[in-house]
């Protein structure tokens, strides 16, 4: 079989390596890929909608698997499918749960789906006044897509002003800022939970957890993901059937109900209050860098599970996991998530890798056979081991190997749980 990755991130370099295992593989083609990718598959300079599709039409792909949210919110899997190609991922309406804050959060009241109080703001005003009849902290987020940074806790009247000023009046995020949610602030361990849908059936992945933040301790302004273990100790098989029974199965078969049928990867954040899990918020595809981690620990032909996905044959098939715990640490340019400089040269990829560390790039480019940062999160330094101590141990004694001008991690990953 020929494939087709979208995007240029860790997350694609991992699915690239998974499916490169596949005994149905020919050719893997990533558009438009990075460093890393370029080693493992074809890299194509297309990052356009349109010509994508052109491309697509004059090639022959049996499977294309969208990564990005922006895709998906564009409806690039519309138009493939219209087209007849096969591709896993959701359509621009069932994918609404993620690229429209707002309209989730009314789905999740309207079906019962736990998840924080709230209130939808488009003028800066109406919820400047709304604040000040609110305690705190409390939770501000942009309703579009803003790469996993649209999010901030207010800890009092002057920040939450602040944050709103800026979100709504000064754009920071674009026009992700539009629409505005202020929701109650909800205490308590978060992780991230995947779950194959066929848009019927649904098998979860184990349990992985994000860490958002740039620094360690969880300070400092939210990223697109600073690292991830899975799964993670502590949270149980009835935990995660309750996630199954009160969250996951409700919401596909809902949006199914409404016309929306979900085919993808359905990824909420989950929040274990004291009155039960909550949804912090929905994605709508793999989560980045939690692929990383769940990529080296996925036992099954990650092909064949996403075809099943497609096909709507998930019920026929069996998702095996290892019992090995595994991590990913991302290595950062310097300034991230705000300002940062590109072009700066990588040494020691080689003698970082072991047999059980393998080095997801991501914001990377490849210039005359050196490797260069071209972006704020640049590389995934993902480890296995019998545990998570085992894990990170190698994670972090691999990232000593590796430099850059101005990298910086988070030297706590998983810290909390050990």
């Amino acid at each position: 079989m020929n494939i087709l990755i979208i995007g240029s991130g860790g997350r694609e370099h991992a699915l690239a390596w998974k499916i490169k295992q596949s005994k149905h593989v020919k050719n893997i083609f990533v558009a438009p890929g990075n460093a890393g990718t370029s080693s493992i598959a074809v890299n194509l300079p297309l990052t356009k909608k349109d010509d994508i599709i052109k491309w697509l039409k004059s090639n022959s792909i049996d499977l294309v698997i969208v990564g990005p949210d922006n895709y998906l919110a564009d409806g690039l899997v519309d138009s493939l499918e219209a087209l007849g190609i096969p591709v896993f991922g959701p359509t621009k309406a069932a994918a609404e749960i993620e690229w429209s804050k707002a309209f989730a959060k009314q789905f999740m009241k309207e079906e019962g789906i736990p998840t924080a109080s709230y209130e939808v703001f488009t003028e800066f005003e109406v919820a400047k006044i709304y604040l000040k009849t609110q305690t705190f902290p409390l939770v501000i987020k942009v309703s579009g897509l803003a790469f996993g940074k649209g999010v901030v806790i207010a800890t009092d009247i002057n920040e939450a002003e602040d944050v709103l000023e800026k979100m709504m009046q000064s754009k920071v995020f674009g026009d992700a800022g539009t629409e505005v949610i202020i929701e109650e602030y909800l205490s308590g361990m978060e992780i991230s939970v995947h779950a194959f849908s066929d848009g019927d059936e649904v098998v979860l992945f184990p349990p992985a957890q994000d860490h958002k933040r740039i620094f360690a301790g969880d300070k400092g302004p939210n990223t697109g993901g600073m690292g991830t273990i899975a799964p993670v100790p502590g949270v149980t098989l009835e935990q995660m059937k309750t996630i199954e029974t009160t969250i996951v199965r409700p919401t596909i078969t809902a949006l199914a109900k409404r016309g929306r049928t979900f085919k993808g990867i359905l990824f909420p954040g989950i929040i274990f209050t004291a009155n039960g899990p909550k949804v912090v918020e929905f994605n709508a595809r793999f989560g980045d860098p939690e692929t990383q981690s769940y990529m080296r620990i996925l036992e099954s032909d990650l092909l064949e599970v996403l075809l099943a996905c497609v096909r709507g044959d998930l019920r026929k098939l069996a998702v095996k996991w290892s019992a090995q715990s595994a991590c990913c640490v991302v290595c950062a340019s310097a300034g991230y998530p705000d300002v940062y400089e590109k072009n700066k040269i990588i040494t020691g990829l080689d003698a970082a890798h072991t047999e059980s560390v393998v080095i997801f790039q991501a914001g990377t480019k490849n210039d005359k056979n050196i490797i260069h940062t071209n972006s704020g999160r640049v590389l995934g330094v993902s480890a296995v081991g019998k545990n998570l101590k085992e894990a990170l141990a190698q994670s972090y004694k691999a990232i000593e190997k590796i430099s850059f001008d101005g990298m910086q991690y988070r030297k706590d990953i998983g810290g909390k749980l050990l």
